[in-house]
């Protein structure tokens, strides 16, 4: 896989106080030469900063990151004017968007904001849908008419920008293979690596799929969000006793990522605490101007 394929970012999941350190981040990375950074979707926690919001206002405090929700709350944010928001978005920033898209997932709490209960079976149905929309009502062209299961629109003019990149959080079967059919790329759920009998038991399905519609398996990329400590020493072991990683020193960090690009095919990690929160500055910064740097340079070699 080529090297300019391999993307890195970070994760944060911001509240209203967090505002000053998430733009400060957003810039380091940005200045760092970081590919994207990443910010949940949770519009039924009251202390979240809401994610489209800030994503508009980080893309035009930077230059050149890209910026996506990881992953959108697509229950309480309906395809025709996500499509609308996301257009407008890569307009702006000069193309620095990627959608990130799930069915939904916190029901209890989605449901709390007003909207209909969907089955699993039929969340998974409009979130395959809704990428289909989304792409129709994008990239010019004539007048969109679409009388889907779940969304109709009636003459609506696409934007005349092209659909961003979409990558998924898909986990269950159904929902694997609408990323297959449909997506770009591929966010594995729970944190899982590609050492993971999730990962084993989950891209078969993706590949499946696109092979079963006539795509490349290999369009649809595999972006991990990764969650473990920088160290300034070498750890005696960099997974815990269930085979997740935990982190390491930068030389651990550029020897794991780099085996997972060469050796199974990662293209993209997106950085995040061991907690599974915001990485702080001091370790975004050894990620974007040490490790990053590092790795990029043993796959191109």
């Amino acid at each position: 896989m080529p090297v300019q394929d391999v993307v890195f970012g970070f994760g944060a999941h911001s509240g209203f106080g967090d505002m000053t350190e998430l733009l400060r981040l957003t810039r380091q990375a940005d200045s760092d030469g970081l590919d994207h950074f990443s910010l949940s979707d949770h519009p039924y926690i009251g202390e979240r900063l809401d994610a489209y919001a800030s994503l508009g206002f980080i893309l035009g405090r930077t230059e050149h990151i890209a910026g996506f929700v990881n992953v959108s709350n697509l229950p309480t944010r309906p395809a025709p004017m996500l499509a609308r928001t996301v257009t407008t978005l890569s307009a702006l920033s000069g193309g620095r968007v990627v959608l990130g898209m799930g069915a939904g997932g916190l029901w209890d709490r989605i449901s709390d904001m007003g909207v209909p209960r969907l089955s699993p079976a039929a969340a998974v149905d409009a979130f395959e849908e809704a990428i289909v929309l989304v792409r129709k009502l994008s990239g010019g062209g004539p007048a969109v008419t679409h009388e889907g299961r779940h969304y109709r629109v009636n003459g609506i003019e696409p934007a005349p920008v092209a659909a961003p990149r979409v990558w998924t959080g898909s986990v269950g079967r159904k929902s694997l293979a609408a990323t297959g059919r449909v997506a770009d790329g591929w966010i594995p759920g729970h944190a899982a690596d590609w050492l993971s009998e999730r990962y084993r038991t989950s891209r078969p399905v993706i590949d499946e799929a696109a092979a079963a519609v006539g795509r490349d398996p290999g369009d649809v990329r595999t972006i991990y969000n990764l969650p473990g400590r920088i160290t300034g020493r070498p750890l005696p072991a960099t997974r815990d006793e269930h085979g997740r990683w935990i982190g390491g020193s930068v030389d651990q960090w550029v020897e794991e990522l780099t085996g997972a690009v060469l050796e199974h095919g990662a293209s993209g990690f997106t950085l995040f605490s061991p907690s599974g929160g915001t990485q702080d500055l001091a370790s975004i910064a050894r990620w974007g101007a040490e490790i990053v740097p590092a790795v990029r340079e043993a796959v191109a070699k």
